[in-house]
């Protein structure tokens, strides 16, 4: 039985970076997540408690059922986006030792690349829950078999379909933190230097470019292949300023990247997924919905706002 001598808004309190951790992986924006933990907010300090042996199981298979639900309904708005659509980044200057907050710092412990959760976009609502709870919180095919009220079996068998789904596109062996933080030095100083063999050096062959405005800003509506179209996009968009882009360097959901501002004023948020020593993916988040608590959090203003 739960202990009489914790409050339910303390125990919420102590699990809350657990919820939060577990919704931004199933909905992708901090905004949404934060929807979701309200909403199990709610229903934990309207629940008869007495007799929860584990608040925590409680909590997460609250997020979980809600997350499922909530993309359910974003589904269709996601369907309609105008353009890729890309996460929103979880972001902190290059220096900075713990990310802001305990519900970010958790939600950085595990693997929660930008890169990963594009993926998962390919997974319906309960494969993703199913995957994301057993890979990332080594949640067991019993306890997945509570939340998503299946059997086991079926669990194990979504798990299974979910993984090859995302190995299919997944490196087969992630990139160190240090090749991460060179190809996107090397990727910048190629840009700042206006250097395009550079900019194709650092860059596979095949790699592919997302640009996400969401309708709001300018930007690509469809994917850009192949590393020669990429780096003709990008010397193309950076000579039609009147003034040079300015480049920071900071780190994105635990990954280095950068900002692209004029002035002060960012424009754009820049990562990567790393493949076999070069940039396999490129992620331009533009869109000002999602970047903005970025932006708040870097302590610069947003370009146009």
């Amino acid at each position: 039985m739960m202990p009489t001598t914790e409050t339910q808004e303390a125990i919420f309190t102590r699990h809350r970076a657990r919820v939060f951790a577990v919704a931004y992986r199933l909905v992708g924006t901090v905004s949404d997540a934060e929807d979701v933990v309200q909403e199990t907010w709610l229903r934990w300090s309207g629940a008869d408690t007495g007799n929860v042996r584990s608040p925590e199981a409680w909590l997460v298979t609250t997020a979980s059922r809600l997350g499922i639900d909530h993309l359910r309904r974003l589904r269709a708005r996601r369907e309609a986006y105008v353009g890729p659509w890309l996460p929103e980044p979880i972001v902190e200057p290059a220096n900075a030792e713990p990310v802001p907050t305990p519900e970010e710092r958790i939600a950085l412990a595990d693997e929660v690349s930008i890169a990963l959760l594009h993926m998962l976009e390919r997974l319906a609502p309960e494969e993703r829950t199913a995957f994301l709870l057993h890979e990332a919180f080594d949640y067991d095919y019993g306890d997945l078999a509570a939340i998503l009220g299946k059997s086991q079996a079926a669990c194990r068998q979504i798990v299974s379909r979910a993984r090859r789904r995302v190995s299919d596109e997944r490196p087969r062996f992630e990139a160190s933190p240090a090749d991460h933080a060179r190809l996107a030095s090397a990727f910048a100083d190629a840009l700042m230097k206006e250097d395009p063999q550079a900019l194709l050096a650092s860059l596979r062959e095949d790699a592919i470019l997302y640009t996400d405005g969401g309708g709001r800003v300018t930007a690509a509506l469809n994917p850009i292949y192949g590393a020669d179209r990429i780096t003709r996009f990008f010397f193309g968009i950076t000579r039609k300023f009147p003034e040079p882009y300015v480049i920071d360097g900071i780190r994105i959901n635990g990954r280095p990247g950068f900002t692209l501002s004029l002035g002060r004023q960012i424009s754009s948020i820049v990562s990567f997924d790393i493949r076999d020593g070069l940039i396999a993916n490129v992620y331009i988040m533009r869109n000002p919905d999602k970047i903005a608590r970025a932006a708040q959090a870097l302590g610069r203003p947003l370009l146009g706002a």
